[in-house]
């Protein structure tokens, strides 16, 4: 088997999992309860969170603990929207966003925002001067995205955020769902108020997420309880989940600094060898764009039936973002760039981890060519 769809999830590091037996089974107390049983849960989930603080170069008390990317996505929007309600009523994000951030904006506007979706270039990428020319006097936040989950490009996140300190009363969120463990981004040094990420897009396990957040930034609560995570999310708390999700990160990271270098090589094999491929057309942008996504189209092929052909030789892969592989429809992000229809509806994505090897990449493209010149003639 050959598992080249990371950006939908990873596989769980066994290091990963070996922790989150260890704390399920026999540190299972509730954090919340008085006794010692839960007073050890909670220094666990304590430990968890400043290790993930000090991976992203954050305070402790900035991690809230979540269920992952869309909830941390729903907080930060809504939260903030309802927070900062007096300050105003315009939100401004782009057209390429993830499922769980445009349709958030799409509640928040029946709620009386208003929301700006910008557009992007060809490169799928946002214009900070598009930005700025969006801001009104009732402007209070911008959400871009990190890294495309569809395309692999890389939003000027750092340029956003230096832009936004003339506008001070305007927060920033950042999707960081695609690009933790990944890509660095120095959340202070980005002038950024809130980033999400999600455990199982660097092997950790479903079910777990945070939300960082900055000193000072208020967010009214989705989940109304106890006074858990700082009063910004009620219901007990996973200790088992967040010690895994540390150690995700952790490895991730150290992977990241051994083995980018291979990413990169593996990346360069893909991109050479589809772009020598009669009848296929890349989307993903040559420069600028994360070393573990690859877009392409072939078409006249639909997308399902490429991706099913490559199963069947024991290769996986997937069409759009999976939150919307099922629904059959054009990407809505290759269609922003400006990709016609035919193409969005016809697109592939290869997503990496770093324990992907150059030979798989080999066997990749090799059965590539192999499903296109077949699914080619059955067309014909």
């Amino acid at each position: 088997m050959i598992y080249f769809d990371n950006s939908a999830t990873t596989k769980p590091f066994k290091e990963v999992l070996d922790s989150f037996m260890k704390v399920s089974s026999e540190f299972f107390g509730n954090p919340s309860s008085l006794h010692g049983i839960g007073a050890t849960a909670e220094k666990l989930l304590s430990q968890a969170r400043m290790q993930i603080a000090g991976l992203l170069e954050v305070e402790a008390e900035e991690i809230c603990f979540t269920s992952g990317g869309t909830e941390s996505n729903n907080l930060a929007l809504k939260g903030a929207a309802a927070a900062y309600r007096t300050r105003g009523n315009h939100l401004i994000t782009t057209a390429v966003e993830h499922a769980s951030v445009r349709e958030s904006f799409n509640q928040l506007e029946k709620h009386g925002y208003k929301v700006t979706f910008l557009p992007v270039d060809t490169q799928g990428r946002v214009s900070p001067a598009d930005i700025r020319d969006a801001m009104t006097d009732e402007t209070i936040l911008v959400s871009v995205m990190h890294v495309n989950n569809e395309t692999g490009t890389i939003q000027p996140i750092e340029e956003i955020g230096q832009m936004l300190r003339a506008f001070p009363k305007v927060l920033f969120h950042v999707d960081g769902v695609q690009g933790a463990g990944k890509i660095p981004l120095n959340l202070k040094e980005a002038e950024v108020d809130m980033y999400s990420f999600s455990a199982h897009k660097f092997h950790g396990l479903k079910g777990s997420g945070g939300l960082y957040i900055k000193k000072g930034i208020r967010l009214e609560p989705l989940l109304s309880g106890g006074s858990q995570e700082n009063l910004r999310r009620g219901g007990t708390e996973n200790p088992a989940g967040a010690v895994a999700m540390a150690k995700a990160l952790r490895i991730s990271l150290e992977q990241r600094t051994e083995r980018l270098d291979t990413m990169n090589e593996i990346r360069a094999k893909l991109m050479d060898g589809l772009d020598e491929m009669k009848g296929v057309a890349i989307n993903t942008p040559l420069a600028g764009a994360a070393p573990h996504i690859i877009n392409f189209s072939v078409p006249g092929i639909k997308a399902e039936t490429f991706v099913h052909s490559l199963e069947e030789m024991g290769i996986y892969v997937s069409t759009t973002s999976a939150c919307s592989s099922k629904k059959k429809t054009a990407s809505r992000t290759l269609l922003a760039m400006g990709v016609d229809d035919e193409l969005a509806s016809s697109a592939v994505r290869i997503s990496l981890s770093f324990e992907n090897t150059l030979e798989e990449a080999k066997n990749v493209l090799l059965a590539i060519e192999k499903t296109v010149a077949k699914l080619g003639k059955v067309l014909k």
